[in-house]
């Protein structure tokens, strides 16, 4: 794909990375950029400042079709919906509309890529997969939807190269443009998730399926045994279907001493152990990396242990499911931080688990949002002890509220727009108010 001397729309700079990697990579291909993007220039802010070296202009705080005048084609930011109005427009005028994804694999010299998706654990799921490859003395990149750049990486990449990457429902989308699907994909789980975004979960599956729907006979998908939504993907794949057990034991974890366990994270090393025994890779290296993992930020990650209480940051917990999760992996009395932004998600199986007799959660501190009246009046008032709309207030109640062998768990099940930028900004503000506890 020639880009020297195109004329070039970005749609969405965004937050996150992916935007400024996308301009990046045009105007070193030698395309004229210009950035459209509905955020202000203060909230963009940092991603204006990447991009401060290069000849790009910017729209900001609205759209104008004037730009879409006599541009080649337009690249769409994942957190762009398609029926965004001006999106609309572009397709209206014929303009080609590509994502970094379809960017990436059209550039992209190597063949052997290994995508992953799923609701949850793609994070962890991917970056331990990474660690593996490089553990088993393999050449390695790892991006995708992690805050790293696919397109930004490219020059690090050669035919032998094994590139690990974190694929999103929303940037999955991206594929359908060239028609082209990972040799190699999985899938971690699939539970109901971004109804904010599609209409229901048969829409956000055909989001997912893309991983794999243009794979070819010889290609390979790999598939959560235990996970019904799964099913249907198997009698869909044209290539090679294998499976995971995610309860499998596994030499290297949970080992005396390790700091990352859990049936979640059991599950997430099953899915990276079986993607790399079909890469041909010794299960020396696999037990190995395993054993050597820490984890991930923001998922579980135990921040400070401060007067004998633990903090815990889960902040990519945006599902009820992942906090469910997270309730049965810690230990002792939990004060629970919950509440956000409301991604039209069913809260019955949080609920159950909080009623249960068996739950660890003696008090809930919530924090303003879309979502927080349906989830008082789902949960109830028994367990909360207070709302808030400042987080630093939230967090300083929470700490009050916990002894000592207690943990102040940061698990929201909800979404972070409107009090924060993202779900890490909620996680990197978090860290900070628990390391400035006195």
């Amino acid at each position: 794909m020639g880009l020297s001397g195109s004329r070039v729309l970005v749609m969405g700079l965004g937050v996150h990375g992916g935007g400024v990697g996308v301009a990046r990579y045009l105007v070193g291909s030698g395309a004229r950029v210009h950035v459209t993007d509905m955020q202000s220039p203060d909230r963009l802010g940092a991603s204006i400042d990447a991009l401060s070296d290069l000849p790009v202009g910017y729209t900001l705080g609205h759209h104008d079709t004037s730009d879409l005048d006599g541009i080649d084609f337009l690249v769409r930011n994942p957190g762009v919906p398609r029926e965004a109005p001006f999106l609309l427009e572009a397709q209206r005028r014929g303009i080609p509309i590509y994502m970094e994804m379809t960017l990436f694999f059209l550039a992209c010299p190597s063949w052997r890529i290994v995508a992953i998706t799923g609701t949850k654990g793609k994070t962890t799921t991917t970056t331990l997969t990474g660690e593996i490859f490089r553990r088993a003395g393999r050449d390695t990149v790892v991006a995708g939807n992690l805050r790293v750049s696919a397109l930004g990486q490219l020059s690090r990449i050669t035919p032998t190269t094994d590139v690990i990457l974190e694929l999103s429902s929303f940037q999955l989308e991206g594929l359908d443009a060239i028609r082209t699907s990972p040799r190699t994909a999985a899938v971690t789980n699939l539970m109901v998730d971004h109804l904010n975004r599609y209409p229901d979960m048969a829409s956000y599956m055909d989001a997912k399926r893309r991983i794999f729907m243009y794979q070819g006979s010889g290609d390979g998908l790999l598939l959560n045994r235990h996970d019904a939504y799964s099913e249907a993907f198997a009698t869909t794949a044209p290539g090679r279907v294998e499976w995971f057990r995610p309860d499998d034991a596994l030499v290297g974890f949970g080992e005396p001493g390790s700091t990352w366990g859990g049936s979640h994270n059991l599950a997430n090393a099953n899915c990276a152990a079986a993607l790399a025994r079909s890469s041909g890779i010794a299960e020396e290296a696999i037990a190995e990396a395993i054993r050597g993992f820490a984890g991930v930020p923001y998922r579980q990650e135990v921040v400070r242990v401060h007067r004998g209480v633990r903090y815990i940051n889960d902040t990519a917990a945006t599902t009820p499911d992942a906090t469910v999760a997270a309730l049965s992996s810690v230990s002792g009395p939990i004060v629970l931080l919950l509440g956000g932004a409301d991604k039209g998600l069913d809260f019955t199986g949080l609920v159950a688990s909080l009623a249960d007799p068996r739950s660890r959660v003696t008090d809930i501190v919530l924090l303003e949002g879309s979502a927080t009246d349906r989830l008082v009046a789902s949960v109830g008032e028994g367990l909360v002890r207070g709302r808030h709309r400042a987080f630093p207030d939230a967090v300083a109640q929470a700490s009050q509220l916990a002894g000592s062998g207690a943990a102040v768990l940061l698990s929201p099940g909800c979404a972070s727009f409107g009090m924060f930028v993202n779900e890490f900004d909620r996680g990197d503000q978090f860290n900070a108010l628990v390391h400035a506890l006195d």
